[in-house]
């Protein structure tokens, strides 16, 4: 660690660089511990990176000095779009206005009984295995074929969008340095649903997408190239955040059987045991740009410059829960920021926690003891964090 001439530190940190579950979330809490605010020279010209709860939620609460339209900090000047995730007011919020009814609360008690008939049917067919892979036997089809149902997608395609979000998603500066084979997975998905919305036009069906295509925003149809751009970031959140938090609380369960046992026995506490684990392995990390030059939190930014949040740095700050490190079913108070914070908050956060609450019911209805196979080494991919294998032992 070195000297920055603004104040700040500079950090040899690659977020892309670990070796297996976890890492990630203990290189943070070992360098807030050290420095919460520091900058690294990973990229093109570096970025900043905030590892505390303070400075990790002003920056989301303040957009007017942080924009949106660059999200990876190794990517500053991205040549696509991801609507509404890399827009900034007004823009932003005259499509949030469009997507909010239909991811209530109510409209995702609405859809309760289809989300739980899905589940079962991932389930039932590992009752009486002795090992699954829960990556590929549940968590990346469940949460996806949700997804696609609400879209009014064939799950039959489900192998060839999982391939494609794999691309896009989860390359690194390593197996994709110049983003090449993510952008050729962006072209495919834009293609896929071009395809799909001129069905649609002649063919209507009675799902998101259908009644996407009727929206207008200040009067005006949406040019079908930021349809497209919508549709590709629905497409990336649908198929991977559930699943991202399915694996982490999973691992966590199959870890620690005293917390497994009370889920199988207390029912009851799946939702507090459900937003603890939120809290302990937040896994989102999104990028800002600065929009002026400024002093924020210390850090001497200059307009452009980028800044990396990774979330679980806030939810797991000792200064903003006790016991940060460790998870507790019966947390008091758990303000945690796991589905983000200020006016890009995750929009299906209600339709994710139903998710979470019925995976984790109906697979412990079904499969109640299951351990971690310590022989199978967990592998996990930075940057966007989440596991890509779950060896479990059932019995």
């Amino acid at each position: 660690m070195s000297g920055h001439p603004a104040g700040c530190p500079v950090v040899d940190y690659n977020p892309f660089n670990v070796e297996g579950a976890l890492d990630h979330m203990k290189a943070i809490d070992q360098l807030r511990a050290v420095s919460p605010r520091f900058k690294t020279p990973m990229g093109l010209h570096g970025f900043y990176v905030f590892t505390d709860a303070e400075s990790i939620r002003d920056a989301l609460q303040h957009p007017n000095l942080f924009s949106n339209r660059a999200v990876s900090p190794l990517d500053p000047e991205p040549g696509y779009l991801w609507i509404p995730e890399m827009l900034d007011a007004p823009e932003h919020t005259k499509w949030r206005q469009l997507l909010a009814p239909h991811f209530t609360p109510a409209a995702s008690e609405r859809m309760e009984e289809q989300i739980r008939r899905r589940c079962v049917e991932m389930i039932e067919p590992l009752v009486g295995r002795t090992t699954v892979d829960f990556m590929s036997d549940f968590a990346y089809k469940f949460p996806a074929t949700i997804f696609m149902e609400l879209f009014g997608l064939p799950v039959d395609d489900l192998d060839m969008f999982m391939g494609w979000e794999h691309k896009i998603l989860h390359g690194s500066p390593e197996t994709d340095p110049d983003r090449s084979i993510a952008g050729g997975a962006m072209m495919d998905v834009m293609g896929y649903f071009a395809q799909l919305m001129a069905e649609k036009a002649t063919n209507p069906g009675d799902d998101l997408l259908t009644k996407a295509m009727d929206w207008k925003i200040d009067g005006e149809a949406i040019p079908q190239d930021q349809m497209l751009a919508f549709c590709l970031l629905m497409f990336m959140a649908g198929l991977d955040t559930v699943t991202t938090q399915l694996s982490y609380s999973f691992l966590h369960l199959a870890t620690h059987p005293a917390d497994r046992e009370r889920i199988v026995n207390e029912p009851s506490i799946i939702p507090m045991a459900s937003e603890e684990m939120l809290r302990a392995y937040a896994f989102v990390a999104p990028g800002r740009t600065a929009t002026q030059d400024m002093e924020f939190h210390g850090v001497d930014f200059k307009k452009g410059e980028m800044v990396w949040l990774p979330l679980c740095g806030a939810t797991r700050d000792p200064n903003a829960f006790p016991n940060a490190d460790s998870v507790d079913f019966d947390r008091a108070e758990n303000n945690h920021i796991a589905f983000g914070l200020g006016p890009h908050r995750c929009l299906g956060s209600h339709l994710a926690r139903r998710e979470l609450r019925i995976a984790l019911e109906e697979w412990h209805a079904r499969i109640p003891v299951y351990s971690l196979d310590e022989s199978v080494h967990i592998p996990e991919h930075g940057g966007m964090f989440g596991l890509d294998a779950l060896s479990l032992i059932i019995g």
